[in-house]
């Protein structure tokens, strides 16, 4: 774990991931970036339960920018941290590195504040805002 990149997970990459083109797929690239988004929700205390009613998040806009093909076998490191905090959404940055190639792609998501109940956008509460200030080690 790093200081730019509060949370960090370690992953395998199976050999069902590659595809016909003999490189990992890019969705698992989305599984990738969905696992550290899961794992940094965890860390501040956002629900993460499916079926919850609770305000909690959901994921709005996903990119990805491939740098380099991943292949069987190898890991890989999915790094997470919040770049920069709205009125009801954040946008979170994401990178994955290989062990043999590097950083092999990069990505953002935009998650928004939801309310299940009501099936509307909340507001990003300032609890949540100082939760993520302090995993972050930073103000947004």
């Amino acid at each position: 774990m790093t200081q730019q990149w509060p949370v960090e997970v370690v992953l395998p990459v199976q050999w069902g991931d590659m595809d016909a083109f003999q490189h990992v797929n890019n969705v698992v690239y989305l599984r990738w970036f969905e696992t550290a988004r899961i794992a940094y929700f965890a860390r501040v205390g956002l629900p993460t339960a499916a079926g919850s009613t609770a305000p909690g998040p959901i994921l709005a806009r996903a990119t990805i920018d491939f740098r380099a093909p991943v292949l069987f076998p190898d890991r890989v490191t999915t790094r997470t941290r919040v770049l920069k905090i709205g009125t009801t959404s954040f946008t979170m940055g994401y990178q994955v590195v290989s062990e043999k190639l590097g950083v092999c792609a990069e990505g953002e998501g935009v998650v928004v504040m939801f309310d299940y109940a009501t099936q509307a956008k909340t507001p990003v509460s300032a609890e949540l805002k100082a939760r993520i200030a302090a995993l972050e080690g930073r103000q947004l």
